[in-house]
C-alpha cells in the first residue's frame, strides 16, 4: 500500500507552522474578534498532528474540546502522543474527511492550509458547514500564493531577480483549471461561504512576518534559517531541462519557464544562514456564523 504523502512530510510541518502565525495574533482573534468566552468543542478538518488544537486550545475558555479528523496515521499518531499530557479533552479520527460523516454538534470548524489540496474545495466547506450547531463557526486558515509570493525581500536584491510574479500567477491559475486544486484559494474563501449561506463573513490576514538576520541571536537564527528552507525558500531548481518542461507542461511559454528557472536559481544562490530576508506568508483567516444546520 502506498504510504500516504502527509505522514512523509511530519518534519516539514512541525517546522514550519510558526512562520505563520503570532501568538499575540491568535489571542486576539479569540478573544476580541470571535469573542469565545464559553467553553466550545472544535472540529479540525485536516488536522495533521492537532497544530490548530495546540495552538488554540490554551487561548480558549477552560473546558473546550478539540476533535481532530485526518487521512495520515503518522500523523494521528503523533497528535495523539502530543496531546497525551496535555491538560485538554481531544479526540483523533483517522479517517478520509473527503468520506466521514458527522453529526452536526460542533461549535466551530477550522480547517489550516486543507482547502488548497482540494479538487472541491465548496464541496469540503458544505461538509464543515453540515457539521456546525446553528450560531456556530466556521473558521478556514488558508494561503493565497500570489500574494505570498509577493512578501519577500532579500537585502541587496530586487525582487524581480528572485520572484517572477506574472509567470507564477500564470503557473497557479493554470494548475487550478487542470486539477482544481488551487493555492490561491484564501482569497476566494469569502465568495464560496457567502453561496453557501454563512453568514456575517469576514477576512483577515495573519500579522506574522518572518526576519533573519545576521544579528540574531545565533539559536533563534539558525532555528528560522532551517524552517524557512523547509519552507522551500531559496531551494536550488532541478535539473534544467526537466524543470523548464515542466513548466512548459503546466502551461508556461518556454522564455518564461526559462526566466522562471533562472530565478530560482539564483534564490537558491544568494540564500543563506546570513544573509537578511524579510518574508510574510499572508496566511488568510476566513470566518462566518452558521445559521442553517439541520437539527432535530
Amino acid at each position: 500500500m502506498e504510504e500516504y504523502y502527509w505522514d512523509t512530510k511530519l518534519e516539514y510541518l512541525k517546522r514550519t507552522r510558526d512562520l505563520y502565525y503570532n501568538d499575540d495574533y491568535l489571542e486576539f482573534l479569540v478573544k476580541y474578534v470571535w469573542k469565545l468566552s464559553k467553553p466550545i468543542h472544535i472540529i479540525d478538518f485536516g488536522c495533521g498532528f492537532g497544530y490548530l488544537g495546540l495552538k488554540l486550545l490554551p487561548l480558549l475558555p477552560t473546558g473546550s474540546k478539540y476533535t481532530g479528523v485526518d487521512k495520515g496515521q503518522q500523523l494521528i499518531n503523533k497528535g495523539i502522543e502530543l496531546f497525551q499530557n496535555l491538560k485538554y479533552e481531544a479526540e483523533f479520527f483517522e479517517t478520509d474527511a473527503n468520506e466521514i460523516e458527522l453529526e452536526c454538534k460542533y461549535d466551530i470548524a477550522v480547517c489550516h492550509a486543507f482547502l488548497l489540496h482540494m479538487s472541491d474545495p465548496k464541496r469540503m466547506l458544505q461538509k464543515m458547514i453540515s457539521s456546525i450547531v446553528n450560531n456556530g463557526k466556521i473558521i478556514c486558515f488558508e494561503p493565497h500564493w500570489i500574494s505570498n509570493m509577493s512578501s519577500y525581500c532579500i537585502d541587496g536584491y530586487d525582487q524581480t531577480h528572485i520572484m517572477k510574479l506574472g509567470i507564477l500567477q500564470n503557473l497557479f491559475e493554470n494548475d487550478e483549471k487542470k486539477n482544481g486544486k488551487d493555492g490561491n484559494i484564501g482569497a476566494k474563501i469569502p465568495l464560496y461561504l457567502a453561496e453557501l449561506g454563512v453568514k456575517n463573513i469576514e477576512c483577515r490576514i495573519s500579522d506574522k512576518v518572518n526576519f533573519l538576520n545576521p544579528y540574531m541571536d545565533q539559536i533563534d537564527k539558525q532555528k528560522l534559517y532551517f524552517s524557512l528552507k523547509e519552507e522551500g525558500l531559496g531551494e536550488k531548481p532541478s535539473n534544467k531541462e526537466a524543470f523548464i518542461e515542466g513548466l512548459k507542461n503546466s502551461g508556461v511559454t518556454l522564455e518564461d519557464a526559462q526566466a522562471q528557472y533562472e530565478a530560482e536559481l539564483l534564490f537558491s544562490k544568494v540564500f543563506n544562514i546570513d544573509s537578511s530576508l524579510v518574508y510574510a506568508p499572508s496566511m488568510k483567516i476566513t470566518f462566518g456564523e452558521i445559521k442553517n444546520c439541520n437539527q432535530s
